[in-house]
């Protein structure tokens, strides 16, 4: 039998097996942000794209864990506020900022019901995706881990983890281009020196 946590008043008590997630989900998160975060800061910009690439990644584990479970439904009929949101604006600018001259690209609304492109930008969908797990923090660092879970399983299904997903291929195909889409002459002078020492 699993045992049971107890959390915030009025939230649904919460098992261990969802403590768990809960943790995992928070530390994820919080991973996720200082990341992004940094990246953001510009201080590192030969290594945005491989440390991006493997957060995202990363965080999508953690949506996927939380899409494989059953819905997770708070007690309160309502969400308790969890107090204003950040504001996702500094994060986004200073993204954009080094992602720029690639920071567009295209997208499929919905890959199973329409073949309508439209347009997405990386830095709108890791600062979204940033925006939608902060969220779920507050709840669990006020101690409403049945509410966090809750939001994060929410979003994740109908929000972030559609931009997360979209950011990740975007990404993954910069990360290609960058690495295989060599100068023909540089090419042939590497292959003339490795024959040729």
């Amino acid at each position: 039998m699993l045992g049971v946590m107890t959390n915030a008043p009025g939230d649904r008590p919460v098992t261990d097996d969802l403590a768990t997630l809960a943790d995992l989900t928070a530390h994820d998160a919080s991973a996720y942000l200082t990341t992004v975060t940094e990246v953001a800061s510009g201080s590192s910009p030969d290594t945005a794209i491989p440390v991006l690439t493997l957060a995202l990644s990363q965080i999508l584990v953690a949506g996927a864990r939380l899409g494989a479970i059953e819905d997770v439904v708070p007690e309160e009929r309502y969400e308790t506020d969890p107090g204003a949101d950040d504001d996702p604006d500094p994060l986004r600018t200073g993204l954009a900022n080094v992602f720029n001259g690639i920071d567009d690209y295209a997208d499929i609304v919905d890959p199973l019901t329409s073949v309508e492109l439209t347009g997405g930008a990386i830095s709108n969908d890791l600062a979204d995706v940033a925006l939608a797990l902060t969220h779920g923090l507050k709840h669990f660092a006020a101690g409403r881990t049945a509410e966090a879970l809750w939001w994060w399983q929410f979003s994740y299904l109908s929000s972030w983890g559609d931009r997360a997903s979209s950011a990740l291929r975007v990404l993954q195909s910069v990360l290609s281009h960058l690495r295989l889409d060599a100068d023909e002459d540089d090419v042939s002078e590497a292959e003339f020196d490795a024959l040729h020492p």
